[in-house]
Order: C-alpha cells, then structure tokens, then sequence
C-alpha cells in the first residue's frame, strides 16, 4: 500500500484543490485584475494529464478533491474531467468530488455534476444587490447566478454560499444576506479579504473587515454556538440558534487556522503550491511528462510535501499588508 502524505509538521495531507483554469467571465477587484493576461492554452495540463494527476494523488491517501479556477465551468469539456473522477467515488478511493464557483454557469451543468457524484457546491457571492455585484464582479451578473442556485437546488446539490467581507461595501447587507441564506436552507461561510496580487488602486487596508467585528455584529440579533464541526477545510463554524442555520469563518488573519491545515494546491500549469500564503512551489508537470510510469511523478509529490511550511505570514496588524502575495488568487486556485 502507498504510504499517506505525512508533512513536517506530521499533519496528514488528504485535500487537494485543483484549479483547471485560470479564465473566468467575471473579474472580482480581490481576486483579478480587469485587464488580466491569461495563460496560453498550450501552458496548461489537458483533462487527460489533470485526470492522471489527480488520480495519483488519490492513490497517495487524497480523500477530497475540490475543482476551482478561475471559473473551472469555462474550461471546455470541464464535464469529461468530472465523469472520469467518478469511478474513484464508485471505488471508494475518494470521498468527496467538489467544486468552488462563481455560479454563472451552473445553470448548464447542475445536472450533469449531480450525476458525476458532485454532492456539494461553493458559491461565491458577496452581495445581493444587482448594482453592487455588478462593479464588484466587474463583468457578472446577478440574476446568473441566481439562476445556477436555482438549478443547482434543483438538482439535489447542497449549496454554500462564501462571502468575503469587504468593509464599506457589504456589512450593511450582513443580516440581508444572512436570513437569504436561511430561508433557502443554504449554509454560509464569510472570508476575510487575503493580500492576494498586485491590483492597483483596490487597497486591502480598506477593504478588510475582521470577522471578529463580523461576529460581534451577529450576535447582537442571534444566539450563536460553536461547533466542533469541521469539513476539511480552513473554515471553523457556528450555529444561529434562532434560524438553525450554520456559518463558517475563515479567517487567516485574525486567527491563524495553519495548525491544521491538510490541504495543497494544484495550478491548471502543473505548479503545487504547499501553502497559499507562501511561494514555495514545486512544478509536477515535468516529473508528469517525463515518464508514462507515475513513480517519477509520485517521488516528487512527496518531495514537494516534505517542504510544506508551517504556516502563512498574512498580517494586518501593524497597518501594512505583510505577507502579501504578488500572484492572483486566480492563479493559485480559489
């Protein structure tokens, strides 16, 4: 049998999120620039080459596997990708096949996802006014991604919402989007805004907004009660005593959630990125490409692990954005 993927710090390694793109249609001001430059096609791993490397991680004890971008649903033929990741849910290998998403296109695809195995979905949404998401999205527009909620639904595939906190741009739709969230039985997670890429005039020291200020603000109107739970990811939850529902909190900056972390990142090129906050990085594609036997391939996956860092060095506290990522967020993955 493989042994599992152990890091230094003897955390188990058994998550792993995959961007297939980089593309998206919308153009979030925290995620990318208006003007970005994507990668040329032929940079990136085909379905076929992302099929083989994430079944070999799934061979070396990755239990959940989570599609991002960019907009992983405009990739072409992104389905075929999804179909063939199926038969490790059949086999037992895998637990969880999910995705992040921005919700445009879910409309098309809910029902070829729910028969892929696809169980649950995030959706990122920031705002439910169709003014507001307009400029925060740049390019996107609301009623879409109402509509992919509705069909995702529909479909029987739970759905997620995730927020990221913006001061002065959603706190007075906290409880707006709150009682939403409840009245359609879908759970919520908030984010705090990440020094991720170089954007120009978007000013991280203004937009972020602590969560724990979040929190104090909930908590004004609900009864809120920790929960043990935890779903594999950075996101530690609560539940509205009042409606029931349950809330996530990721918070890299006000509380560090590294101790525990058992995730590393795929690029759609092939990069591995072992921590989100740092630029350490290995390139698979070569090892990948270099033999049509996958020991080359898994002998670096667990090199690149070995290097996996104890944590982030995201930082607000002194007024400056220390720690800051150069790299887009759509280039790591979301």
């Amino acid at each position: 049998m493989t042994a599992p993927l152990i890091d230094p710090f003897a955390r188990a390694i058994d998550y792993l999120r995959v961007s297939v793109t980089d593309r998206c249609d919308f153009r979030c001001v925290y995620c990318m620039s208006e003007d970005m430059t994507f990668l040329p096609k032929k940079d990136l791993l085909t379905l076929e080459e992302l099929d083989r490397m994430c079944s070999t991680f799934v061979n070396m004890g990755v239990k959940k596997l989570r599609i991002t971008g960019g907009e992983p649903l405009v990739r072409r033929n992104i389905m075929t990708f999804f179909n063939s990741m199926t038969r490790h849910l059949e086999s037992g290998a895998l637990s969880e096949l999910t995705l992040t998403t921005n919700g445009s296109q879910l409309h098309r695809y809910a029902d070829d996802l729910y028969a892929a195995g696809v169980r649950r979905v995030n959706i990122s949404l920031d705002t439910l006014d169709d003014e507001k998401f307009a400029k925060i999205t740049r390019w996107g527009r609301l009623a879409n991604v109402i509509r992919g909620i509705d069909a995702a639904q529909k479909a029987g595939i739970r759905v997620k919402i995730n927020a990221v906190a913006l001061k002065g741009f959603n706190e007075s739709e906290l409880f707006t989007i709150t009682e939403w969230c409840a009245e359609r039985d879908m759970d919520l997670t908030w984010i705090e805004v990440m020094p991720m890429g170089d954007l120009g005039n978007e000013d991280r020291l203004d937009q972020y907004w602590a969560l724990s200020d979040l929190r104090k603000k909930l908590a004004e109107q609900y009864t809120l009660t920790e929960l043990t739970e935890r779903t594999g990811g950075p996101a530690r939850y609560m539940r509205l005593e009042e409606s029931g529902q349950k809330m996530g909190f990721i918070t890299p900056l006000t509380h560090n959630f590294c101790e525990s972390c058992n995730r590393v990142r795929l690029t759609c090129t092939g990069e591995l990125y072992m921590c989100l906050g740092q630029e350490d990085v290995a390139d698979l594609r070569a090892p990948l490409r270099a033999s049509e036997s996958n020991e080359v391939l898994e002998n670096a996956i667990r090199k690149a692990i070995a290097l996996k860092p104890k944590g982030h060095d995201f930082d607000y506290s002194r007024q400056q954005v220390d720690g800051q990522m150069t790299r887009h967020m759509s280039h790591t993955g979301g």
